[in-house]
């Protein structure tokens, strides 16, 4: 299968730079997937899992949230805001994360701007178990 240049960055770190044959990641508007050749493309990541398939063919899991993918020239630049490989993932750290937001949710008014950022990190350790899980 044709591949692509695929760089995956956070603020903290590069998490891929590579060939790969797909990604395939949660954006606000759903799921996309991006091979070789894709048209030039820019749009803004939700949460979600992301699936790398590199060269050889071999599939990796991620819990991506937040950020960019762009395309163009078939070079695929992902800029996340959290992206974290399903061999990374601290299952109990994102298991008391989840139970932390829900508390926290429970004693907030939905009325509340910091509300939506509690869901957001609801979301995002929800996230995270279900690509470890």
């Amino acid at each position: 299968m044709a591949t692509f240049h695929l760089q995956i960055v956070t603020p903290d770190r590069k998490a891929y730079d590579a060939q790969a044959e797909r990604i395939i990641l949660r954006t606000v508007t759903g799921d996309v997937c991006i091979l070789s050749r894709h048209i030039d493309y820019v749009a803004p990541l939700g949460i979600g899992e992301a699936r790398v398939t590199d060269e050889k063919g071999n599939m990796r899991r991620a819990a991506c949230a937040g950020g960019m993918v762009s395309v163009a020239n078939n070079v695929v630049r992902v800029m996340a805001t959290t992206f974290e490989w399903e061999d990374e993932i601290d299952l109990e750290r994102a298991r008391a994360a989840q139970e932390k937001a829900q508390q926290k949710l429970l004693q907030m008014n939905r009325d509340d701007v910091k509300y939506v950022v509690m869901e957001a990190k609801l979301k995002r350790a929800l996230n995270r178990i279900q690509i470890k899980g």
